[in-house]
């Protein structure tokens, strides 16, 4: 039972802390939640300033950990037999627990998720269903993605490349990298533009200008619920995925009320309350049981199991090898 004055101290994304869920929490515990938004940068920045304290729970993406915690100690390892892990996805309990490890300890566990695959109009989903089927002659003029390193990464893996396993050896990648770079510039054109943000994508799959294109889920489910023959498909060889997850200060001051609070949201009933209102699922399993009904269905339809435990979640990027990304990115751009 809380203490009078007991307050937990949660620093994180918009939308991962509904108030009629604080309010749940705050009345099944009697702990007290302050909340503050942020995002990755501003997470950091204020651990940083104070040496990991001021708050008792962080949401920091998991690959923004490893990197950061060695280079400032910011955060404290996690002891998972204070979570009931039966209530998180295997699949992304065991990414983090990857991705966080340090020095034998885990400093993340897995909160909210979400992925970059195909949104595909039905006149063409038989043609795309991975990303290298964009540069399909049959799309030809229909297709939109961004020239940013998700498209990089998300090519070589369906050119049948492990991207990530190569994060070790510069050399191997750069191998990987000039692949995509020679498949991307060939692809040209079937580009009808290279999206830059994410207004201008869902207008132009909107209008039809485009009927095949590489982006996020949320985004597919929205027009989905829009246009039922617009959908979010996971590609063939994997969605890309990244998690959110939750971190523990260094100087926390209310572990207890932080275990409590991560237990409480990854009850499926709670964690389709943050689906709801922020529109990204949760870790949580069985939670899409309670999430509402087009987003339920949407997400079904993009995910059986299979395509759960296909998702290629993003480890923390060595240094150096976003520059060679860049550069790869830039010819591209260039190339007539």
């Amino acid at each position: 039972m809380a203490t009078a004055g007991e307050e937990l101290r949660l620093i994180t994304w918009g939308g991962y802390a509904p108030d009629e869920v604080v309010a749940q929490f705050e009345e099944e515990t009697g702990i007290d939640v302050k909340v503050t938004l942020s995002n990755n940068e501003d997470m950091i920045s204020k651990l940083r300033a104070t040496g990991g304290a001021g708050f008792d729970l962080a949401q920091p993406s998991q690959d923004r950990i490893v990197g950061v915690q060695r280079q400032f100690n910011i955060y404290q390892p996690i002891d998972l037999s204070r979570l009931d892990t039966s209530l998180i996805q295997p699949s992304m309990l065991n990414a983090t627990n990857e991705s966080t490890a340090l020095n034998g300890a885990v400093y993340g566990v897995p909160a909210v998720w979400g992925t970059s695959g195909l949104i595909v109009h039905q006149d063409v989903a038989d043609t795309v269903t991975d990303y290298t089927d964009l540069c399909d002659s049959a799309v030809a003029g229909d297709v939109s993605y961004r020239l940013k390193r998700p498209t990089l990464i998300g090519f070589a893996f369906a050119l049948g490349q492990d991207p990530f396993a190569a994060y070790g050896d510069p050399e191997q990648y750069q191998s990987i990298l000039t692949q995509v770079e020679d498949a991307l510039i060939d692809c040209k054109a079937n580009v009808k533009t290279y999206w830059t943000g994410g207004d201008q994508l869902l207008a132009l799959l909107r209008t039809g200008e485009v009927k095949a294109a590489m982006a996020w889920d949320a985004g597919g489910w929205k027009l989905n619920a829009e246009n039922p023959e617009i959908r979010f498909v996971a590609p063939e060889s994997g969605a890309l995925g990244w998690i959110d997850t939750f971190a523990l200060p260094r100087r926390s001051e209310n572990l207890d009320a932080a275990y409590q609070w991560i237990n409480f949201v990854m009850r499926p009933d709670i964690a389709a309350k943050i689906t709801n209102q922020s529109g990204n699922f949760t870790a949580s399993v069985g939670a899409d049981e309670y999430v509402e009904a087009s987003l339920r269905d949407a997400y079904r339809q993009s995910f059986d199991e299979a395509a759960l435990n296909n998702i290629k979640w993003y480890p923390p990027v060595p240094p150096g090898l976003e520059a060679m990304e860049g550069q790869v990115l830039d010819r591209v751009q260039a190339a007539n």
